[in-house]
């Protein structure tokens, strides 16, 4: 069971198909709710999401979170396609961890991206209100 992440959507950001340290694959078939346009382009966000999500259980830090990426989008993914994501961790300096990820449909290499991720001691959200907080106010 991953230990970061656990909440997501995977019709939305993938299945983890593989789990181990330092490395992860997540996969999904490309749906009907990712779609762009009438000719079943799916928006790059949902195929840029599934890299982060494989990127965030290559580290699987309950408080990790994605810092900056650098990404090339080298194919289109259309509703139907199985998509993978490997990720695969390069390398840990201090907080800093650099995850190396590649989107394939089959043999096809569609997204490639190098992601800064940062693993802070607390969550990035605490001793901010809560939702429920705000809605007492």
């Amino acid at each position: 069971m991953p230990n970061t992440h656990a909440l997501l959507d995977p019709e939305l950001c993938g299945t983890p198909v593989v789990t181990a340290q330092g490395r992860a694959e997540v996969e999904f078939v490309a749906t009907e709710r990712m779609r762009a346009d009438a000719t079943g382009l799916v928006h790059g966000g949902f195929v840029f999401g599934l890299a982060d999500h494989a990127a965030m259980l290559a580290i699987d830090a309950p408080t990790v979170v994605l810092g900056a990426a650098e990404s090339r989008f080298l194919a289109p993914v259309v509703v139907g396609d199985r998509v993978r994501a490997i990720a695969q961790l390069r390398d840990v300096v201090g907080k800093k961890h650099l995850v190396d990820v590649e989107v394939r449909r089959g043999e096809d290499l569609v997204l490639q991206a190098s992601m800064t991720c940062f693993v802070p001691a607390q969550h990035v959200l605490a001793g901010r209100a809560t939702e429920g907080d705000r809605a007492r106010r």
